[in-house]
Parts: C-alpha cells; sequence; structure tokens
C-alpha cells in the first residue's frame, strides 16, 4: 500500500471511495463525496492534506483535512476518511490518518478536529473536545467530538468551533 497526494486524475476513484464508504451509514448525509469536491474550491484546502491510499494501482482510501479559524489561529479538520468497503480491516484508515497528521505536524499545524466514532479515533491521539476547551455551535455528541495536539503541547484552545458552510452543502 502506498499513501500519496492525491491528482487531479484521482477524483473519480476518490468520488466513488468515499461515496460507498458512507453509503448505508447511520450518521452519514449522504453528501461526503460532494462535500470533498466543495473543501477542495475553499481557501481552507491544502492540497498536502488531500492523500489517498493506493494498493494494486487502485484507490483504496482517502483523507482530507482543512483549515479552519479557531480563535483567529488556523488549525485542521479531519473530513471525511473513507476506506472502500472491500478494503476495511487491513489498516488502511489508520495509515491515512497518521500520514496526514505527519504532514500537518511538519506544516505547522497544533490541533485537528473531528466529529467520529469515539472507539475509533482515540487510537489515533482524538481525546474529547471539552478537554482543550473547545465548545461547538453545533450539538454534537460530546463524545463524537474530538481533538488531537498534533505537537503534544498540552495548550489549550478554550474557543467555540464554527463548522464553515462548506460542511453543510453551501459553498
Amino acid at each position: 500500500m502506498i499513501i500519496r497526494q492525491r491528482t487531479l486524475a484521482d477524483d473519480a476513484e476518490i468520488y466513488d471511495v468515499v461515496k460507498r464508504a458512507f453509503a448505508g451509514m447511520e450518521q452519514a448525509s449522504g453528501d461526503e463525496q460532494n462535500l470533498v469536491g466543495r473543501l477542495r474550491k475553499t481557501g481552507g484546502y491544502v492540497p498536502e492534506l488531500d492523500l489517498v491510499a493506493e494498493d494494486g494501482g487502485r484507490i483504496a482510501g482517502h483523507v482530507m483535512l482543512t483549515k479552519v479559524e479557531i480563535a483567529e489561529t488556523p488549525q485542521l479538520i479531519l473530513a471525511p476518511l473513507a476506506v472502500a468497503p472491500e478494503c476495511r480491516n487491513r489498516g488502511i484508515g489508520g495509515a491515512l490518518i497518521k500520514a496526514g497528521h505527519g504532514v500537518a505536524k511538519k506544516a505547522g499545524f497544533g490541533f485537528s478536529v473531528l466529529v467520529g466514532h469515539p472507539a475509533y479515533y482515540p487510537k489515533f491521539g482524538y481525546r474529547p473536545a471539552a478537554l482543550f476547551g473547545l465548545r461547538c455551535a453545533m450539538e454534537i455528541p460530546p463524545e463524537c467530538f474530538m481533538v488531537c495536539d498534533l505537537q503534544n503541547s498540552g495548550a489549550r484552545l478554550d474557543a467555540e468551533l464554527v463548522f464553515p458552510p462548506v460542511f453543510f452543502g453551501q459553498d
């Protein structure tokens, strides 16, 4: 398996993988595959943090981390993370997260925020956002709203995150 930056030639396959990965998931909006394209058109898009896992010449997974302002400081949101259904339980999601975190750390980002499954993401350093003093403008189960201190700084955010409109189908 190879983790690499996305290229334009990958876009149709990424769209398909993301769509299939979220199909039928209880908490999915059904719009995750379109969110990827919308995020690429925003000022928060970081090409180096748009990564794919390639296995046998095919895209097996995708992750995107984009910039978001938290307390007037650029941080990251990890969303979405997708693994093709036929490729699950092989460590692809974790490899994508670790690769994304590595690039983000080198770029100097302090924190990555996400809304996700509380049994999965703590393995990769995510902890409840409340421990960092981070609140969210929308109602999210507290165990699903998480933060990773990418630099292991021990710092607090003490702020409220307002998700950009792009996450809700608006440009």
